[in-house]
């Protein structure tokens, strides 16, 4: 099928410019002033920003967690994202502590994954054990086309001790890849947590307690350190608050190579959730929690200085009555949010709209950087000829409020309810596929593996 997009303006991470824009088949073929074909399928873009394809490089679909499984696997999950603009999801394979193998968590994720997805996909891997097995695996892993890993410095299940974490960051910067890293200190969150059950406090309001600021930019600052002697780059992710942030500059300024993701519930959304009546809070838990306004004007004032490389999801969704596990114990809510279907509408509307950051930015941290840090760049990340036909039709004057009533993911509550949106999107195109229009998903399951390259960011 051959598309003609007249009279848009086309967004990269450097300008805006009114140009047409030709698809053809799968790639696109022509980013020029009028272009003319009459054996293309011509569709009047004017008035509307057209941006390559938003990339969401942190989602957990069909994730198990706390004795429960997202509400949102891969097939309903890629859709909501799809109706959002996002065209492709890094998704987080993981290995299993107990001898298991790399290959065996990238052969499960594929099952869950592979024929169900309406965007394109591709996984970062969680490495939870290091061993020599695991060593020789990162090559196999690199021939599949996953060029990304995750390390969690918390959660017994996933935890990976300091001496590993060199081991694997020294070893991952030989084969020219990176790993992401949730930082938090999880020795001093389990201390707190005992001290808050002892004393009768079992609330969703003790959550940002037991889980404080500094014990993020602990863990950040530990890390950083552990790169800086592995000679490793690194990249923080869902970035929350200023102490953790500083820590990043001063990394920065020490020579290293640091990037930082952070996600909308950091910017738009504060730890006062925590306190609201009836278990509302409940809704709001994840980890890192939501912390202070002051984190959020840090977090935006960081955006504005390009210092925040990507703005991703952690996309884990749960319903009302599994967030209900954890009435009688905080610690039982299972933790996530969901915020695929509305990351770039809500970053238009609060980054660009209120002029905290432009839309050249917003094309950097939904898609540029994203393509250029996990490999994809320049066959996505950027309306070009040749880039694949992953487009956005941004309508800048579109109004709408976020309601559970009418998103597409599969859950009865949303953390941004009654937000109002000043920008929608109007059409959305997967590899020169029209595969959403009208917040309708058009094509379902046109979604592929992606094999993904090294950095080049």
């Amino acid at each position: 099928m051959k598309y003609l997009l007249k009279n848009g303006t086309v967004v990269s991470g450097e300008r805006s410019e009114k140009l047409d824009v030709l698809i053809e088949d799968e790639k696109i073929s022509r980013v020029e002033k009028n272009i003319e074909d009459c054996t293309a399928e011509i569709i009047d873009v004017s008035g509307k920003l057209l941006f390559p394809g938003f990339i969401d490089a942190h989602t957990h679909f069909d994730l198990e967690v706390a004795n429960t499984v997202t509400a949102d696997d891969f097939q309903t999950g890629t859709k909501a994202a799809l109706l959002g603009g996002t065209t492709m999801v890094i998704d987080y394979a993981s290995q299993d502590k107990g001898g298991h193998t790399l290959k065996e968590g990238l052969a499960k994720w594929h099952q869950k994954a592979d024929g169900k997805c309406s965007c394109d996909y591709s996984f970062h891997m969680s490495i939870v054990e290091w061993n020599e097995e695991t060593e020789k695996e990162i090559d196999d892993m690199i021939k599949e086309g996953i060029t990304s890993f995750k390390l969690y410095m918390t959660y017994p299940a996933m935890l990976v001790n300091d001496r590993d974490l060199y081991k694997i960051l020294k070893k991952l910067n030989s084969c020219g890849c990176f790993a992401g890293v949730h930082c938090e200190n999880a020795g001093v969150i389990d201390a707190l947590i005992e001290e808050a059950k002892a004393e009768g406090r079992f609330g969703v309001e003790n959550h940002p307690l037991v889980r404080p600021d500094d014990m993020e930019a602990e863990a950040v600052h530990r890390l950083l350190v552990i790169a800086k002697q592995a000679g490793a780059p690194v990249m923080v992710v869902h970035l929350t608050n200023q102490k953790a942030y500083r820590e990043i500059m001063e990394a920065r300024a020490r020579g290293q190579e640091v990037y930082a993701e952070t996600c909308p519930q950091y910017l738009l959304l504060d730890d006062s959730a925590y306190s609201l009546p009836d278990f509302e809070g409940a809704k709001f838990v994840c980890a890192p929690p939501l912390r202070k306004r002051e984190d959020q004007s840090c977090l935006w004032n960081a955006l504005a200085r390009d210092e925040i490389q990507t703005v991703a999801t952690d996309q884990c969704s749960f319903t009302w009555q599994q967030k209900r596990l954890g009435e009688k114990d905080f610690t039982k809510i299972p933790g996530g949010l969901p915020g695929v279907e509305t990351r770039g509408t809500l970053l238009y509307t609060y980054g660009v709209r209120e002029g905290r950051i432009t839309r050249e930015q917003m094309c950097r941290l939904l898609s540029e950087n994203a393509a250029k840090l996990y490999g994809l760049y320049p066959r996505k990340g950027v309306i070009a000829p040749g880039s694949d036909g992953d487009i956005v039709v941004f309508d800048p004057e579109k109004r709408s409020v976020i309601s559970a009533e009418t998103h597409a993911y599969h859950t009865d509550n949303n953390p941004f309810e009654g937000f109002a949106l000043h920008g929608g999107i109007d059409k959305v195109f997967l590899r020169g596929t029209l595969a959403a229009k009208d917040g309708k998903v058009v094509k379902e399951n046109l979604g592929t593996y992606i094999y993904r390259d090294k950095k080049q960011i």
